[in-house]
């Protein structure tokens, strides 16, 4: 071993690596010693061993470091070094710990104490999360050792073998301990030892190649089995999962594990079982922030399904986004839903969608978020997206209106920015144009320099027609205060550069009411709703060049009403946001007979409340799930998605209703015009093309 171990410090040092440090910092050894006893290191080591155990640890390692220092070459000094080991260990601190076991085992790999040091620099190399090193020193080691060292060496080398992903080793090790064990108290011990190596050190492809090839008689059977049967469950492999419950029952009926088991298979067993007259419902009841958009939904869809024989079962969701797939879970396994309404939100729809197309059961969510119901077949939406608004307005300005061009003026948000996005891309699929595009700060409150840049008055050296004022007023002008004023005139002189039909702004009404006045500040005409206002404008400003602009937003626009009885956007914007055109799934006034019937009812319901568009999709939703189930009648879920993809037509509070191919509901929007008598739905009647 000597030999060895000087061969290899010499080629490290050929190689050029540092030199190995002692445990104060200094050099290590440069090679192994050979040591004898010496009287005076002997009484040193005395003298440093009733410091350690009288004054603090500071104190007690230096003495015995001071030992060792003094007499290298002494069996005491060797001792003072194993002993300095042993205080740092029990004190925690596991770097000096580790390198004065080291340097022990190093020069004296016979000394006394060798193992015990080799073994407390392994479990020090574990807390230091030094697992290569733990794992090179314990995996010789732990076949020498009895009683609590070897159970301490066992299970730190389980701990660095799955440290250092050897997940096959950390549980053959486990394994083997159970093997090795010889009572009933170091069987269960070492079941133990297995039960947390299986559930937090290894991995599901180490566990089935050890579970294949044990027998049912093995202790550990019962434990490797039911990890796989959990497994299987979350794999959603429900043809593995009942065959190992089964096998699980038949061969360890009595196990610990066999009352989960019977749980686990009865609530398994149930997944096909539906109930055709259940819909669940997941919602943030609890919620903090959404208790009150929770509510909201849930009151839409009682009152949809008042008056059926549909049991609506609500499960609340609170704050926790993984909560709701969780809630799809017990809708499927206890409560035997044929569908599921909800969620609202966007994390915890995408959670609840994958679960509910693991499960196969419609999901009808009412979250606005892009893209979910390209989970999977089993996923439908119900709720208005961006998109869908987007898609309106342009539908309306360009094939109604005969818009061509458009300008965007957004704010800093993700909503601002994905309706801006979707709104681009309906303009040019349609081939038409966006001249410009402007952002402000989500908490902007004025937006003087914002109408500038949308009308060409802020960058003014991209302006010809200025430059060619700029450069005359530099050749004709010498005094500077005369040239000042030239200066300003030039610029106030300017007319605005309009080259767009209508102007997006999508953002609350709150927003769009001051952003509006700022606009006409720049002259840009927004309320002259027909010829005859423009020629009026143009007469009195004196400029025959105006042109009016068509202001456009989407629901955000949509406002309570104020003290007048006119919405809040009226009262606020006054005369500046006339003429503007905004969207919603849902317009109070509307004179569609489905939109009035479901006002009365509500009135009736719910007296004195306002109506909002989460009533109304909610109600809808009820509705063509009460649809779907009293004119299908469907008995399984399979059954009821496919009826539900084939509806069309459905007359609800939102408009007529169908299922596009994605499983998105389609409908006519409601576009909306504010006037003098206020907000107005528009008749939308298409230009012929060309």
């Amino acid at each position: 071993m000597v030999r060895r171990l000087s061969i290899l410090l010499v080629a490290s040092a050929l190689l050029g690596c540092p030199k190995p440090t002692g445990p104060t910092g200094g050099p290590g050894p440069t090679k192994p010693r050979d040591v004898k006893a010496v009287p005076a290191a002997d009484e040193a080591l005395q003298k440093a061993i009733v410091v350690a155990d009288t004054r603090s640890r500071k104190e007690g390692l230096e003495a015995l470091f001071a030992v060792r220092k003094a007499f290298p070459d002494s069996t005491a000094g060797q001792d003072a070094l194993y002993r300095a080991g042993v205080l740092a260990f029990e004190e925690g601190d596991f770097v000096t710990a580790r390198k004065a076991f080291n340097e022990l085992v190093f020069e004296n790999p016979l000394h006394p104490q060798a193992d015990q040091a080799r073994l407390k620099s392994g479990l020090a190399s574990v807390e230091l999360k030094a697992w290569r090193d733990a794992y090179q020193v314990l995996s010789p080691l732990v076949d020498k050792l009895q009683g609590g060292d070897r159970k301490a060496a066992e299970d730190a080398l389980q701990k660095a073998a799955a440290g250092t992903q050897q997940y096959g080793e950390a549980l053959k090790l486990a394994m083997k301990a159970i093997d090795a064990a010889q009572t009933d108290d170091e069987k269960a011990a070492a079941l133990a030892r297995l039960e947390d190596v299986v559930e937090t050190k290894t991995n599901f492809l180490s566990i089935t190649e050890v579970w294949h090839e044990l027998p049912t008689t093995h202790p550990a059977w019962p434990m490797l089995t039911f990890k796989m049967a959990r497994v299987y469950y979350h794999l959603r492999d429900w043809t593995n999962l009942d065959t190992t419950l089964k096998s699980l029952l038949q061969h360890a009926p009595g196990s610990p594990y066999t009352p989960e088991a019977k749980q686990l298979l009865a609530r398994v067993s149930r997944r096909a079982d539906t109930k055709p007259k259940v819909v669940g419902a997941v919602l943030p009841l609890t919620s903090k922030k959404y208790k009150a958009i929770a509510e909201t939904v849930q009151r839409g869809l009682q009152l949809g399904f008042k008056g059926s024989d549909l049991e609506l079962v609500v499960k609340d969701s609170g704050d926790d986004p993984a909560m709701a797939a969780k809630l799809v879970e017990q809708l499927v396994f206890d409560d035997g839903a044929i569908a599921i309404i909800g969620p609202l939100f966007t994390d915890d729809s995408r959670r609840a969608a994958l679960v509910a197309e693991e499960l196969q059961i419609p999901l009808i969510t009412l979250s606005r978020a892009e893209g979910l119901t390209d989970i999977g077949p089993h996923v439908f939406r119900t709720m208005v997206t961006n998109a869908q608004q987007a898609e309106a307005l342009v539908d309306y300005s360009m094939a109604t209106l005969g818009y061509k061009t458009f300008a965007v003026l957004f704010p800093n948000t993700s909503f601002g920015t994905e309706f801006t996005n979707a709104f681009w891309d309906a303009v040019e699929a349609r081939g038409g144009t966006i001249r410009g595009a402007e952002t402000y700060p989500h908490d902007a409150t004025t937006f003087t320099d914002e109408a500038k840049k949308v009308v060409g008055r802020y960058y003014l050296e991209d302006r010809a027609d200025y430059l060619e004022k700029l450069r005359d007023i530099r050749d004709n002008e010498t005094d500077a205060f005369r040239k000042r004023k030239a200066l300003e005139k030039a610029k106030a002189g300017l007319d605005p550069v309009i080259d767009f039909d209508a102007l997006l702004l999508p953002d609350s009404w709150q927003k769009v009411s001051l952003v509006a006045p700022a606009l006409a500040v720049e002259e840009m005409v927004t309320n002259a709703c027909d010829k005859r206002d423009l020629e009026r404008i143009q007469k009195t400003t004196g400029k025959d060049r105006l042109k009016t602009v068509t202001l456009l937003g989407p629901s955000t626009w949509t406002s309570p009403k104020g003290p007048s009885g006119d919405p809040q956007l009226l009262e606020r914007g006054g005369k500046y946001v006339l003429c503007s055109v905004f969207v919603d799934g849902f317009y109070e006034n509307s004179d569609r007979p489905s939109t009035k019937a479901f006002v009365t009812t509500f009135r009736e319901a719910f007296q004195g409340q306002s109506i909002t568009l989460l009533d109304a999709v909610a109600f809808d939703t009820a509705g063509v799930v009460r649809k779907v189930i009293d004119t299908a009648a469907p008995k399984s879920r399979a059954a009821f998605r496919e009826a539900l993809q084939q509806l069309k037509g459905y007359e609800g509070a939102t408009g007529s209703m169908s299922f596009t191919d994605k499983r998105e509901a389609k409908r006519q929007l409601f576009i909306l015009n504010i006037t003098t008598k206020g907000v107005r739905e528009v008749a939308i009647v298409k230009k012929p093309e060309g």
